[in-house]
């Protein structure tokens, strides 16, 4: 389990122009609960990792679609409100292409390549020691706020 201070890694998205996602990760109980940790955040791309705990298994010993999923679409929470604005899911897909086993240490990578007024499409690409085990595809939509 992360926590407020911990979820980004030290030095990620230190600059101003971050504050808004900063702020959501550091809210994102979630997140935090998966243990996730936010390694790279710039405008569009999110990158993280988190490790496979026991409870996080099926009844095969492979990670559980769900918590890959889960730690899927919170990397493309980063990269789609990265630009500052509250963005929210539309739709989602998830490929599952190979499994994790309990222990490993799953890493994501997120980019957004193509937004269009209020929406966007992001990617994201989880893997395991260098081998893809999942992709991810996500519609996002900017919302207004207040």
């Amino acid at each position: 389990m992360t926590t407020p201070e911990t979820i980004l890694a030290p030095g990620v998205a230190d600059d101003p122009a971050f504050d808004w996602v900063r702020t959501m990760f550091r809210d994102d109980r979630a997140s935090q609960l998966l243990g996730v940790t936010i390694t790279a955040l710039e405008d569009g791309v999110c990158e993280g990792e988190f490790v496979l705990r026991p409870e996080m298994c099926n009844g095969h010993g492979n990670a559980h679609g769900g918590f890959l999923y889960a730690f899927a679409d919170s990397l493309f929470a980063g990269a789609c409100n990265s630009g500052g604005r509250p963005a929210v899911a539309a739709f989602n897909t998830m490929h599952y292409i190979a499994p994790g086993k309990e222990g490993q240490r799953i890493h994501g990578r997120a980019v957004q390549s193509d937004t269009w007024g209020r929406n966007g499409i992001t990617d994201v690409e989880l893997t395991c020691d260098g081998r893809v085990i999942a992709q991810f595809r996500g519609t996002s939509r900017v919302v207004a706020t207040g």
